[in-house]
Parts: structure tokens; C-alpha cells; sequence
């Protein structure tokens, strides 16, 4: 059976939400695979979120490891110029592969995982991470997303899970969905802003502005979505990570990510306006 490695942070409600769903999901075999570890890098104790998210995973049964970064990361130096990663951090990660030895899975999801994965890991492991903007679409935060959307005067967003690479979110598109910034109930916030620069807008409103937050609106409602779509999606070989990792499908061909847009838009049609 297909097999899934989970990796999370567990830093909040979000982290024990998606885990949830994609538990379900196998549970009633939409998912055909199954969870064979979840790993988090926070041990008891560190946290009331993250105490949560570990005791939520015990009574699912699933084999959980885990082991506290910042306890690592304690007397170690930081990063040096010019540096990605400091140190302490390959090192780290070489300690989450050992102890992870035993378990073979065929996919990793980052599901709030809240460390940048480092090159031995990226190798060891095909994981996957989700990107708030679609293929092509503006890189950073979901905050720094919306921001160069509204500035750049973008007429679609949308949603991504790419490949995990060493470098931070270049790695290659797995799946999407992209969604219409433009048209009703867009137009008219736009139309708002039309006489102001993206300066005066965000120190007039912020995030708190109505475009936005509508967008974030429309954006979070299709990243669960996406990421169990995903899930499923591979579970079913419709789409899989080669050996050159090249994002291929069914037939082994070359694909520049699988699009998921339509399905996305059934999923979450009437949940949002």
C-alpha cells in the first residue's frame, strides 16, 4: 500500500485540522494508502498546541517520533553570511533521518512543519510543501503573496503543492488550483483602491482591508482541499515524483503540475462568496 510520512510543527488548531482530514480520508478509503509516521519536531511539554497535536496523533495509532529542535538548536551557533541553513541545522536534520530510519514512505507532506528542510534531507525523502499562489505566481509569506498581488493588479491567485528542493519554494509544481481575483465580489474593492498606492493601503488598513482579505478568503478555502486532493491523487499513481525528480503522470510522462482547478472549484463551491 501506498504509504505517507507526515511532518509538522503542531503549532496549532490548523496543524490538528489537517491531519484530521487526511486521517478521515484514509479511514473511509478515499485515500488509498496509509500513515506510516508522523514525525514533530517539538517533544511534550514544549507547548500546549503542539501537546495537543501529539496526543491527537496517539489516538489515531499512528507511530509517532518525535524531537525538540530547540532543545538542539540550545548552544549551537547561528548561521554564518552568506550561509542558507546554519550548521546545527544539517545536523539536525541528519538526526530526524536516523531516527526515521526504519520507515520507507513514498511521499512526505510538510504540514505546518515549521523548519526550511535542508539539501541531504531533500534528497532522502520526495516531500511535499504547499505555496499559497499559483504556478508562476509571487513567492514569500501568504501575507507577501496578497501584498504583490494587489500591487502587480493580478487578475487570478491561486493554490500549489510543489516538491520539496533545497532551495526555498523553486522546487517543481505538483499540483494547483487557481481561482479569479477579478469579478464579483473582487471588482469593487479594487475599484477602491484604484486612486491609492499599495504604501497608503497598508498603512491605512493593512491586512484589514476588504481585497485583501478576500482574497486570503478564497485562497485558504482551497488549501486543504488541495493537499488531501493531493494526497489522493497520488495514492492513485495519477501523478509521481521519478527518479530524476520530474513530476510525472500515470504513463510516466513529464507533466508541468496537475491541475486540479476544477475539482478544487466543486469542492468548495458554496462555502464561500
Amino acid at each position: 500500500m501506498y504509504q505517507f510520512g507526515w511532518f509538522s510543527t503542531g503549532r496549532d488548531k490548523a496543524a490538528r485540522d489537517l491531519l484530521e482530514a487526511a486521517h478521515e480520508r484514509i479511514q473511509l478509503g478515499e485515500i488509498k494508502a496509509e500513515l506510516t509516521f508522523v514525525f514533530c519536531n517539538r517533544e511534550p511539554g514544549e507547548s500546549k498546541e503542539s501537546d495537543l497535536f501529539l496526543k491527537q496523533v496517539k489516538s489515531y495509532g499512528i507511530p509517532l517520533v518525535y524531537y525538540s529542535y530547540q532543545k538542539f538548536k540550545a548552544g549551537r551557533a547561528s548561521n554564518k553570511q552568506g550561509e542558507t541553513l546554519p550548521q546545527w541545522r544539517l545536523l539536525y536534520d541528519r538526526e530526524v533521518m536516523a531516527r526515521l530510519n526504519g520507515f520507507h514512505p513514498d511521499l512526505g507532506v510538510l504540514a505546518g512543519y515549521m523548519l526550511i528542510v535542508g539539501k541531504e534531507m531533500c534528497r532522502s525523502y520526495n516531500m511535499l510543501n504547499l505555496h499559497p499562489a499559483a504556478p508562476g505566481g509571487p513567492a514569500g509569506t501568504w501575507q507577501e503573496v496578497i501584498w504583490q498581488l494587489i500591487e502587480s493588479s493580478a487578475k487570478e491567485s491561486g493554490v500549489m503543492m510543489h516538491l520539496v528542493t533545497p532551495e526555498l519554494d523553486k522546487g517543481p509544481v505538483v499540483t494547483h488550483c487557481t481561482f479569479p481575483i477579478t469579478g464579483k465580489p473582487f471588482d469593487n474593492y479594487w475599484d477602491e483602491i484604484k486612486e491609492h498606492s499599495l504604501k497608503e493601503i497598508k498603512e491605512r488598513q493593512g491586512e484589514t482591508h476588504p481585497l485583501f482579505r478576500i482574497i486570503r478568503k478564497h485562497g485558504l478555502a482551497r488549501e486543504f482541499p488541495l493537499i488531501i486532493a493531493t494526497l489522493k491523487a497520488s495514492s492513485q499513481g495519477k501523478i509521481r515524483i521519478n527518479s530524476k525528480k520530474q513530476i510525472v503522470d500515470a504513463e510516466g510522462r513529464p507533466i508541468n503540475g496537475y491541475n486540479l482547478t476544477d475539482e478544487i472549484n466543486e469542492l468548495v463551491k458554496g462555502t464561500i462568496s
